[in-house]
């Protein structure tokens, strides 16, 4: 592995990133064309997953592509779908090397596209920066082999723990550069979503705003009886999706006025009077769904954390002190052990003006193609 090959596919990170929460349910990838020192094509896979990196990079590149290396962040698929593979158009091009940074895990490509690009004389070089690659690839990677999206939990809290007020109140907690944060942070997940007393108390919209005209990702709410706020969810369906996951008891008028006003309905058994989430987070992986970010409320929380649902945590914590009879920012947990607590590890910390942003993660970071769940 060279600088040079380091340096190049570090490039093709980069533009994978823009794919994130646009491309579901197709991996977010980079590819970088490059001949004699040159960069002669730049791509990444498109809003909706089409067209794909490789090609997006070769159509720019042109005939400039034959004898030139492509570096791509994920094995080229193997497979016909809606276009024709990317390793046989890799090799339609006259490409003469192609650096990858990871194996794709799906069984429909897994080593394949790397196959198909040896048998025809093409160089491959396998696993440049993929540690980085995996990391970016998470959501992705977790679909593939659990099953289920990977799930980033969100809390903004007081110092001491807590979401609002003993009254409820919780505007603001966190200052403006937390809450655009939350924005960007939303609009690198294919879906944001939040429990049913959420709802009911802020009647959020859930959409990215500030950051221009884009995707939006899809609004997720889980309401056993879908006795949501109806004014602004329901006005606001023609701009972004609203799937509502709710119950088998959920009543029937509530039903037909969601659906006659474009949401889409996701049954979900119950377990003690709660929607079952691991039955829900497999629901979503089969509907495509690889990034999800969700923001609460507490009870809600505490129900994906007790299933071991939670792959990241970022919490917002802000300079106040709201005391104990606030409301807690994670619901009971029943825990009767300390050993027995969900435990993560640090990423990173950033101060955001008066607020403190910290990301900590349980993610695993090494899918291999043959990893079993």
């Amino acid at each position: 592995m060279s600088d040079t090959d380091q340096r190049y596919m570090a490039l093709a990170l980069t533009l994978a990133r823009r794919g994130l929460g646009t491309v579901w349910p197709n991996p977010a990838v980079g590819c970088v064309i490059v001949g004699k020192g040159r960069i002669l094509g730049r791509g990444w896979t498109q809003p909706g997953g089409r067209p794909h990196a490789e090609r997006h990079a070769l159509d720019q590149a042109g005939k400039a592509a034959r004898g030139a290396t492509a570096y791509v962040t994920l094995e080229p698929c193997a497979h016909h779908g809606q276009t024709p593979p990317c390793a046989a158009a890799l090799v339609d091009a006259g490409i003469a090397r192609v650096v990858t940074a990871q194996t794709d895990p799906d069984t429909r490509v897994s080593g394949r596209g790397h196959a198909i690009l040896r048998a025809a004389g093409i160089a491959v070089t396998e696993s440049v920066s993929e540690p980085e690659a995996r990391a970016l690839q998470q959501g992705f990677l977790t679909r593939t082999i659990l099953g289920r999206p990977m799930l980033t939990l969100k809390l903004a809290s007081s110092f001491d723990g807590r979401i609002a007020t003993a009254s409820g109140e919780s505007r603001w907690i966190t200052g403006p550069q937390a809450r655009a944060r939350v924005h960007a942070l939303r609009a690198t997940h294919d879906a944001v979503m939040v429990g049913g007393g959420t709802a009911r108390a802020d009647d959020p919209l859930l959409t990215v705003r500030g950051l221009g005209p884009r995707r939006q990702p899809v609004r997720l709410i889980a309401s056993r009886l879908l006795d949501l706020p109806r004014n602004r969810l329901a006005a606001s369906v023609p701009d972004a999706p609203l799937w509502l996951a709710h119950g088998p008891d959920a009543p029937d008028e509530a039903r037909v006025f969601w659906q006659d006003h474009g949401a889409e309905l996701l049954e979900i058994p119950q377990t003690t009077q709660r929607l079952n989430p691991a039955f829900l987070l497999q629901l979503l992986g089969k509907k495509g769904l690889t990034r999800i970010f969700c923001e609460g409320g507490g009870q809600f929380a505490a129900s994906l954390l007790r299933a071991d649902l939670v792959d990241d945590l970022i919490g917002f914590t802000a300079g106040v002190i709201l005391g104990a009879d606030a409301r807690p920012g994670i619901g009971a947990l029943g825990l009767e052990a300390l050993a027995a607590a969900p435990r993560f590890r640090l990423a990173a910390t950033e101060t955001l003006g008066g607020d403190v942003l910290h990301h900590w993660t349980r993610a695993p970071l090494f899918f291999g193609p043959n990893t079993q769940p």
